[in-house]
């Protein structure tokens, strides 16, 4: 008895265990966009690789994301409610007036596309916050 009762904790242990996988990112396009009159800054993110255009006529950078850095996007990715992307609202208001670029995060999961209403570059919605910000610095690259 002793031996079937620890042969099914052992079970449900393990299976416990395999229910808390990652998110399965495959396929699923993560976009940041910041523009402005003089600024335009693409960063895709797909598939471990990351894609940078800094200019509207320039170019994408495209270059592999290591394993540490891929883990925390995945990480972040996980804590958003994509359904209420759209409702999320910007902290500052600073692009009405020049003072600061629109950002924008666009998420692209199956046949679904998620998005971001504008919010001003370099201060987007605690939300997705920490998310950006590893976007951003690829840029920064």
């Amino acid at each position: 008895m002793k031996i079937v009762s620890l042969l099914l904790l052992v079970i449900c242990i393990g299976t416990g265990c395999s229910s808390q996988k990652k998110t399965d990112m495959t396929g699923t396009q993560i976009e940041y966009t910041a523009m402005s009159r003089g600024l335009y800054k693409r960063i895709v993110v797909q598939d471990q690789k990351v894609s940078v255009t800094n200019g509207r006529d320039t170019e994408a950078i495209v270059s592999e994301i290591d394993n540490a850095k891929w883990n925390k996007i995945v990480s972040e990715f996980e804590k958003i409610n994509l359904d209420s992307l759209s409702a999320l609202k910007a902290p500052t208001e600073k692009r009405f007036y020049d003072g600061a670029a629109i950002g924008n995060l666009k998420i692209i999961q199956n046949p679904k596309t998620y998005e971001t209403a504008g919010f001003d570059n370099g201060f987007p919605p605690k939300e997705i916050e920490k998310l950006v910000n590893l976007l951003t610095d690829f840029a920064k690259e």
